[in-house]
């Protein structure tokens, strides 16, 4: 006897339901990660947690300690406040993405004298980088 599996369409959901509805933080901080084009791994890196600790703040209502916002701030890109925006409408600013945003971020932390040092490095390497190409010019 054959099985008619008809019932069944691709677009069904696989595996078994959450028991309880993911939180609106965690929905807001998996919208945030995947707008930044990050993964769990490189997230938990940069907040020196393991990775299967921070998938739990994308699942759980998990209490994230305040010091820790500033840091998944800046992991994310994003400023601490937009942390507890509207999940729906996650701002995209300007710039580079991911983690070359947050190195950017990080730099201009830094006291001025050291910003002129890593600008000193990058900026021939930007203008070597961005040349075009002899023909196209």
């Amino acid at each position: 006897m054959e099985k008619d599996f008809r019932l069944y369409s691709e677009g069904m959901k696989t595996g078994r339901p959450p028991r309880s509805r993911r939180s609106d933080f965690a929905t807001r901080l998996r919208a945030l990660r995947e707008a930044a084009g990050l993964s769990q791994s490189e997230v938990a890196r940069r907040l020196g947690i393991r990775q299967p600790s921070y998938a739990l703040w994308e699942t759980y209502n998990v209490a994230v300690r305040p010091e820790q916002l500033p840091a998944l701030a800046t992991a994310l890109g994003v400023p601490v406040d937009q942390l507890f925006a509207d999940a729906a409408t996650p701002a995209r600013r300007a710039g580079p993405a991911g983690r070359a945003r947050g190195i950017f971020e990080a730099v201009s932390r830094l006291p001025r004298r050291q910003q002129e040092k890593i600008l000193d490095i990058l900026q021939p390497f930007v203008k070597e980088h961005s040349r075009q190409p002899a023909a196209a010019q």
